[in-house]
């Protein structure tokens, strides 16, 4: 105790001394940063994304403020058009007023259908029975034609034969009994066929007296049709605008934060104008910049950590996923090996995962390794930049 007594001062000197003497030799002998390893200040940064609506409107409602989380889906803003609402309400009376003008057209059919006289209707069945019939004789007027022809000619070659001595005679009348008899059936066809057309003319006739009642009919059916056609056209049209208004409540396309609150209830926007900015907090990335020597040996996927100055013990792992193709002058706020360089490139370092901490704007520093190798795992690994 009275030897530290003594000494105390010279002790304290001897431990700032050396203090002082560590001190400078680090000054003199800094680390120096591997050179596999390429290292750059920046921010976090992000694609924003400006939320607007695909048609004009007034803004009714805007549920949003700058900083406050959204989720993907969630309404962000509402906006009403008083155009759009009256051609609406517009386009629904013209549906009703068409919807019973074609009621009334069908009970209108039925009444013309309904006092037509009972012996046209009868005639029209009848014409409808005769044309199915006189088809059916057609058929076998064509059937036999076929058969009176073969006939014909079996009659020829059995009378050839005959006149040779190679057929009997009994053959030779067989052959001939069934010509005149298919010629027969033939002719009562051909008869048969007359009498029908003949019917089918005398039902027409009697139609022609009803042929204004049966004009009236075809008419309204075919105004019937019509007016489907204008109520699916008007239905459509309706469709077209409901979908219009349900476009004018605008919901958040991604998970993230409202980073600007361009606009506030009660304001007219037109169609494309922005609302809200968002920006999607799992897209959120790192932006450094790297001189034109650096710039050379990144590639695209290559390994990368970043660090936030709060946690300078905590790597992130990230991946490099965009460089610049063209260089810019030096921004003010980022760090560069020499004063002489006055152009850098913009190089996107994207995490793994979407990381929590990630806000825009945040400084971070990032560091790349061209071979993926001899990441640091803290910021104490490496000079101070």
């Amino acid at each position: 105790m009275n030897f530290l007594k003594k000494y105390w001062l010279g002790l304290v000197v001897g431990f700032l001394f050396f203090i002082a003497a560590v001190m400078i030799y680090k000054k003199l002998n800094p680390k120096e940063l591997p050179p596999n390893l390429v290292v750059g200040v920046g921010r976090i940064d992000g694609d924003l994304i400006a939320l607007s609506s695909k048609y004009p409107g007034r803004i009714r409602e805007v549920s949003v403020s700058e900083g406050d989380s959204v989720h993907r889906g969630q309404t962000i803003a509402i906006l009403e058009s008083e155009e759009y609402s009256a051609q609406l309400e517009s386009v629904e009376a013209q549906i009703k007023a068409k919807e019973k003008e074609l009621k009334a057209k069908k009970i209108q059919l039925v009444i013309t259908k309904e006092t037509l006289p009972e012996d046209v209707k009868k005639a029209v069945q009848s014409i409808n029975v005769l044309k199915a019939m006189l088809k059916e004789i057609e058929k076998s007027i064509d059937t036999m034609l076929k058969v009176v022809n073969q006939d014909e000619k079996d009659y020829k070659r059995i009378k050839n034969l005959y006149s040779k001595n190679l057929v009997p005679e009994k053959k030779l009348e067989e052959i001939k009994l069934k010509l005149e008899t298919d010629k027969n059936s033939l002719k009562s066809l051909y008869d048969k066929r007359e009498q029908i057309i003949a019917k089918i003319k005398a039902s027409e006739s009697s139609l022609k007296q009803s042929t204004s009642i049966l004009k009236r009919i075809k008419a309204l059916e075919e105004e019937i049709e019509a007016l489907k056609n204008v109520i699916l056209s008007l239905k459509a049209n309706k469709k077209q605008i409901e979908l219009i208004i349900s476009n004018l409540k605008i919901n958040s396309p991604v998970d993230g934060y409202v980073v600007d609150k361009l606009k506030n209830k009660g304001e007219v926007v037109s169609a494309g104008m922005p609302i809200v900015t968002l920006i999607d907090s799992s897209q959120l990335y790192l932006k450094i910049y790297v001189d034109t020597i650096k710039n050379g040996k990144i590639k695209i996927g290559d390994r990368a950590v970043i660090f936030l100055d709060a946690y300078p013990d905590r790597p992130i792992p990230a991946r490099v996923v965009k460089i610049a193709k063209r260089a810019e002058f030096t921004p003010k706020e980022v760090a560069v090996r020499e004063d002489r360089i006055q152009r850098v490139y913009a190089v996107h370092i994207k995490p793994l995962k979407p990381q929590p901490l990630f806000k825009l704007g945040l400084p971070a520093i990032g560091i790349i390794s061209l071979d993926g190798k001899g990441l640091p795992k803290s910021l104490k690994d490496i000079p101070e930049i």
